[in-house]
């Protein structure tokens, strides 16, 4: 195939034309024919932004000249903070997480296991036991709400999503020792 009759069958196919085999055969003899007689419009250019220019001193009979203040710069306004949504307890997350069918039975008892797992790490943190230390729990936490995240996206999305909301308020929970010990 010779690179005109592939430009042409490009240019056919971004135009979405459909033409038989016997007209593609007549076109490549003149590819300038089976141009397109017009070019697209170049795509609109940002607008140039020309920074502000300081006036030329003014010669005065004073030995110093008097030093000119730059224009005022507007800024953008800030938008307002979107409110956050409501995190949840996590006796309604537990409540969501056992009724959802996004996660099959035994992978909930595997994260059940590990939970336990995390908790148990927690409560020997908060009775003076090291390790574990706070910064070293904060990683194993992370890596298990992503993997309740990773499980839930596609079937419970409603549900991941709160999950992510509550994030940082269950590790406040499990942080606390009072708030761990009214829960546990």
């Amino acid at each position: 195939m010779t690179k005109p009759f592939i430009l042409l069958v490009a240019i056919l196919m971004v135009n979405g034309c459909s033409t038989s085999s016997r007209e593609m055969s007549d076109s490549a003899a003149s590819p300038i024919a089976a141009a397109p007689t017009q070019a697209p419009p170049p795509p609109p250019l940002a607008p140039e932004v020309v920074p502000p220019k300081a006036a030329p001193p003014a010669k005065t009979a004073a030995a110093t000249p008097a030093p000119s203040k730059p224009a005022p710069v507007a800024v953008p306004a800030k938008a307002p903070p979107a409110a956050a949504p409501p995190s949840l307890d996590l006796k309604t997350l537990e409540s969501r997480l056992r009724g959802s069918s996004a996660i099959g039975v035994m992978t909930k008892l595997a994260l059940k296991n590990q939970v336990d797992d995390l908790v148990k790490r927690f409560k020997a943190y908060h009775d003076g036991s090291r390790p574990p230390q706070l910064a070293e729990l904060r990683p194993s936490y992370e890596l298990l709400v992503m993997k309740f995240m990773t499980l839930l996206q596609d079937k419970d999305a409603a549900l991941a999503k709160d999950i992510n909301a509550s994030r940082e308020a269950i590790w406040g929970l499990l942080a606390d020792r009072e708030k761990l010990s009214q829960f546990a």
